[in-house]
């Protein structure tokens, strides 16, 4: 991999890890907690023990990975994972009949399955990688070679 390939690449892991890690993991995780206690309540979110701090853990944990390059394909599928539930309970659009919410949490909806899809590319990028990614501390956990 060339050196200018490689900074492209630190570049993309550190922008596309800021939203995960620095907004919904420490201001809406850890700063906002109650905030978002409250609106797990309102849509009935089974795990409710997860919502704060663990989810914000989480999400400052996949990202530092990614960035970092510490099994960054671990980092990838745990935000990957984090995804799932958060499109289907937190962004459940087609349960709101008011077109206003509606088109405001599909558009959250949809963010989050691009989300969900760059992580399965940055996945299978990084553990066909491994250690021929640059500016990373370890090479891949999982081999796709």
């Amino acid at each position: 991999m060339s050196a200018a390939a490689a900074i492209v690449i630190l570049i993309g892991r550190i922008l596309f890890v800021v939203f995960p890690a620095y907004i919904s993991g420490y201001q809406g995780h850890f700063k906002s907690a109650e905030g978002y206690r409250a609106y797990a309540s309102s849509v009935s979110f089974p795990v409710m023990a997860l919502v704060t701090w663990p989810a914000g853990v989480w999400l400052v944990a996949a990202s530092l990975s990614i960035a970092l390059g510490i099994w960054p394909d671990i980092g990838s599928l745990m935000l990957a994972v984090f995804m799932i539930p958060t499109a289907y309970y937190f962004h459940a659009y087609w349960k709101l009949s008011d077109r206003g919410q509606r088109g405001s949490l599909a558009q959250l909806f949809w963010r989050n399955v691009i989300v969900f899809g760059a992580c399965l590319v940055m996945f299978g990028f990084f553990a066909s990688a491994d250690h021929a990614l640059r500016f990373a501390v370890t090479g891949s956990a999982i081999k796709l070679h």
